[in-house]
């Protein structure tokens, strides 16, 4: 009985995927980069390539946000199953997506970041950002919340250091852009 129990938590996952699938797809995302190749990883934040291929570095930004999904849902639900709140992860991150892919949230990006010609994410993009979402918030469920704290701020530095940007700037920019950061970011002097 308590195997079907848990089977619940992963269908109500599937579901959510499906379903940010469809919007996606209904918003105009394209599967798989127009290129016709499918990568696992692309390393250029510059290049066509990025946001459109599994994964590219910006998936460790969403690998932060099941880090801080974890925090805010253990502290919220502390007795809700891990399985459930993964799953309310889930919905959380794949609204995300949504959102982040509607020409409103692209425009933004273009406008106020150092992310110039973004065209939006493809859809096994969006997926593999999900799936890095899920791995941040297990990674923050076995490490707990001082290592994953250490984890978090060893991720925003490499991340700073190796593409100037990070989840942290990149709430800031799209919230309150700072020329000062968007220059630093592009790589010209002030």
């Amino acid at each position: 009985m308590s195997n079907f129990k848990n089977l619940w938590p992963w269908l109500a996952m599937a579901l959510i995927l499906a379903l940010s699938i469809f919007l996606l797809r209904s918003q105009g995302r394209l599967w798989i980069c127009s290129c016709g190749q499918v990568y696992l990883w692309v390393g250029d934040i510059w290049s066509a390539d990025n946001s459109q291929h599994l994964l590219d570095p910006y998936a460790f930004t969403h690998l932060l946000h099941g880090v801080i999904f974890f925090w805010l849902l253990t502290w919220l639900r502390p007795q809700m199953p891990l399985l459930w709140r993964l799953c309310i992860a889930l919905g959380i991150e794949a609204a995300w997506e949504v959102f982040e892919n509607s020409e409103m949230v692209i425009q933004r990006y273009r406008e106020t970041t150092a992310s110039l010609g973004y065209d939006g994410d493809t859809i096994i993009n969006s997926v593999g950002d999900m799936l890095a979402m899920a791995a941040g918030f297990m990674l923050a469920y076995k490490l707990g919340f001082r290592r994953s704290l250490i984890l978090f701020m060893v991720v925003e530095l490499i991340l700073l250091v190796w593409i100037r940007d990070s989840l942290i700037l990149n709430i800031i920019m799209l919230i309150y852009p700072i020329d000062a950061i968007k220059q630093w970011q592009l790589g010209l002097a002030p």
